[in-house]
């Protein structure tokens, strides 16, 4: 590898970004492609596909051969609210492959009893993400009910470009949430990423069920990056 390669490899990891590590299968030579970058053609397509699904591999394009070693940020679920809907997301999140952040300032609900080998924090939303700053490899499932703690993460979340943001509420509480958000300063376009209600819709019922349709639909986000039809840009 190149070690300016190797270099850049290194910043982007250290920033949370994805990278692809290009290399020429016929002359050995090598770049590093970060997503967003603009490649054309065929390979460019290859490369996008590679940035949705997380694999490595061998391509042909343009009549030449590529291997493409992508390197991703490992995606977390920060789950707002420590309910009983959390209580089931947050072992399946892990077991997806999920870096699990739970965040509420309710202590009676946010204890480690109740949240077991699961990062919890019983701490303002605010407070928290100053230090642990949201991307666009984190999702967002804000699930208290309570404007006070879910309105700050997620206008957060859509600032910082997240994969996935979503939160719990009927429709008659997510037009409330609209209207706060928009009085905020956030357009409409960037409010409409929001999944309200949340989850894909498979008739659920319990809170494990929801916490299923849930996971299914941040695993979703993760996989579909780029062909979302709801992208918005933060004014």
């Amino acid at each position: 590898m190149d070690p300016y390669s190797l270099k850049k490899l290194n910043e982007y990891r250290r920033a949370r970004r994805a990278a692809i590590l290009l290399t020429d299968l016929e002359d050995g030579r090598d770049r590093v492609v970060a997503e967003g970058d603009q490649v054309a053609g065929e390979l460019g397509e290859h490369i996008a596909k590679a940035f949705r699904s997380g694999k490595s591999g061998s391509v042909e394009a343009d009549g030449r051969s590529y291997f493409l070693n992508v390197h991703l940020p490992p995606p977390r679920l920060v789950i707002i609210g420590a309910v009983h809907i959390s209580q089931a997301l947050a072992p399946m999140a892990k077991i997806a492959g999920f870096d699990v952040h739970i965040i509420d300032p309710r202590t009676a609900f946010a204890s480690d009893d109740r949240f077991p080998y699961v990062r919890l924090d019983a701490e303002w939303p605010e407070v928290v993400l100053k230090d642990n700053p949201l991307d666009p490899y984190s999702a967002v499932a804000a699930v208290t009910h309570d404007p006070k703690i879910d309105d700050f993460p997620l206008k957060a979340a859509l600032e910082a470009g997240c994969f996935y943001v979503g939160a719990l509420g009927s429709r008659k509480t997510h037009a409330k949430r609209v209207d706060r958000l928009t009085e905020a300063g956030l357009t409409p376009e960037v409010i409409s990423r929001i999944n309200a209600p949340i989850g894909l819709d498979i008739g659920a019922a319990s809170p494990q069920e929801i916490a299923v349709a849930v996971l299914a639909q941040v695993i979703q986000a993760l996989r579909t990056r780029g062909l979302e039809s709801k992208r918005g840009e933060v004014a």
